[in-house]
């Protein structure tokens, strides 16, 4: 069966690490869109701010202080929408913890929390969202990463979970489309994104850490998220040169490893820390929210022409046509210049 999805207009989204980077990028969007939001995560002042600020710009907001690490942060979720508005159409699972450091620095135990919130957080966002959207249907859109294809030194455990994320999402598609529930389930994979990632990860490198470029505008992920609420898509990549790298893994897995056992290391190293001091290390406690982009100085690209061509496949296949046949007929008239010349 199709899966069946409303205009966003008409939608109620839940957002899970809703008050920083992807999370807040795409609450902002979706309330200018006219969907109705409920947002979770760890800092309750954070939310409130959030929600206030969303309100005032006209939004209709619910909010859920909630750790995705927590067996019954889901249920309480799903509950305050269904408290808040009846229930909701699209769940996003987005909440996400790191490290940067090699797998012998990373501690058992933080390998274990990254594994609880990335993809325990996930497995346990989407079993409840199924639940609710069997019936009528409605969206699963969890977040993946590049990482999700090709493993980035210094980010075993994240890069791990990633790859976890992206199996659970294709049994959870394979579950639901075999039992006939309109139900769309998308993996977003983005590359490296403007957020604060590198503020929020817990660090045991001798280095303030960073983000490789190149880096894109956090909006471009909520606008792939919010288009996948509206039209059914397996996956989607945001970042042409992070889907290289995804791209590489698959066809010169060797070379790839090559070119990040030499470049990885110094690609993710920062002149300076990044961020107020406040802000490092969210791993298991909440940090001050409220950013939706990092503080590293780089140039952020603000568009995507690789999500522009998955969004419109016909029109980018078409233009990517016309192109080719234009170059083989300069190539040709060339030829002929040359052969008369």
């Amino acid at each position: 069966m199709p899966a069946k999805l409303k205009p966003l207009s008409q939608q109620v989204i839940v957002i899970t690490g809703a008050t920083s980077g992807n999370g807040l990028a795409t609450a902002e969007q979706a309330v200018a869109r006219g969907a109705s939001v409920v947002l979770a995560a760890r800092g309750t002042d954070d939310l409130e701010q959030v929600a206030a600020r969303l309100r005032a710009a006209g939004g209709t907001v619910a909010i859920c202080p909630a750790d995705m690490a927590d067996d019954d942060a889901a249920e309480r979720i799903a509950q305050t929408a269904i408290d808040s508005f009846g229930g909701f159409d699209t769940w996003v699972n987005n909440a996400a913890a790191a490290t940067y450091g090699t797998l012998e620095q990373v501690p058992l135990a933080d390998h274990r929390r990254v594994f609880e919130v990335n993809y325990f957080g996930v497995l346990k966002g989407s079993l409840v969202a199924a639940r609710h959207l069997r019936a009528k249907g409605g969206a699963i859109i969890n977040l993946g990463s590049v990482l999700s294809d090709r493993a980035m030194l210094l980010q075993g455990p994240y890069s791990a979970a990633k790859h976890a994320v992206q199996a659970l999402t294709d049994e959870l598609r394979m579950e639901l489309e075999g039992e006939g529930a309109p139900v769309a389930v998308t993996l977003i994979k983005p590359g490296a994104i403007h957020t604060p990632y590198p503020e929020h990860a817990r660090n045991f490198l001798d280095a303030p850490p960073r983000l490789p470029p190149v880096l894109y505008d956090p909006q471009l992920v909520a606008e792939a998220i919010l288009f996948a609420a509206e039209h059914h898509r397996r996956q989607l990549y945001v970042g042409g040169a992070g889907f290289l790298i995804s791209l590489g893994g698959r066809l010169a897995p060797r070379l790839t490893d090559r070119l990040l056992e030499s470049l990885g290391r110094p690609l993710q190293i920062a002149p300076a820390e990044p961020g107020e001091p406040e802000l490092r290390d969210n791993l298991y406690q909440s940090r001050p929210g409220g950013q939706r982009e990092g503080n590293q100085d780089f140039h952020v690209r603000r568009h995507s022409s690789l999500l522009a061509a998955q969004q419109h496949p016909v029109a980018a296949t078409l233009l990517a046509g016309l192109v080719a046949a234009t170059l083989l007929t300069a190539l040709q008239a060339s030829r002929g210049k040359t052969r008369h010349g």
